[in-house]
């Protein structure tokens, strides 16, 4: 277990990275502190940055944008200086809500989230393609999500966070 955290931390994460919403007296009543301690401990990870931000996870299905696309690129010349100008290029798109760079055939794997079909070639037509560093991408188009986290498997850290 890495030296920040112990398992009274690693059950505090467990419960927000489940539900950013809880109040503290909530998550404090959960793994037995009262708030002042519970509310410091979330401080202090906070400050050092196991707890990088809270966000709200939206209902994709619901807003329209529901067509995702697993996207595999090749660049041209995969050198230091193309890879960092991919990943620029790529951190001003909104449609690619993942991008990894990864070993193998390709150099990188995106994630990508759009309105349908249409939208999806839009994109890779004008902006992906856009790209003059890329020789090659291909595209695996999602035909249904049967797991979508956000949340990193405490259980390997802590035997306090229980196996879900």
């Amino acid at each position: 277990m890495p030296e920040q955290i112990d398992g009274i931390d690693a059950k505090i994460l467990h419960l927000i990275q489940t539900n950013a919403a809880l109040s503290v007296a909530d998550i404090a009543d959960s793994v037995g502190l009262s708030s002042s301690p519970c509310w410091r401990r979330i401080k202090r990870m906070e400050e050092i940055g196991i707890i990088k931000q809270r966000v709200t996870i939206l209902d994709r299905k619901k807003l329209g944008l529901d067509f995702e696309v697993f996207v595999a690129v090749k660049l041209a010349l995969p050198n230091r200086v193309n890879m960092e100008k991919f990943e620029a290029a790529v951190s001003r798109m909104p449609e690619v809500v993942q991008c990894a760079t990864v070993t193998g055939a390709v150099d990188f794997m995106l994630r990508v989230v759009t309105k349908d079909m249409h939208s999806y070639e839009d994109f890779l037509r004008e902006v992906l393609l856009s790209i003059d560093l890329i020789s090659d991408v291909q595209s695996r188009i999602v035909l249904r999500q049967s797991k979508d986290s956000y949340a990193i498997p405490l259980n390997l850290i802590s035997n306090s966070v229980p196996r879900l």
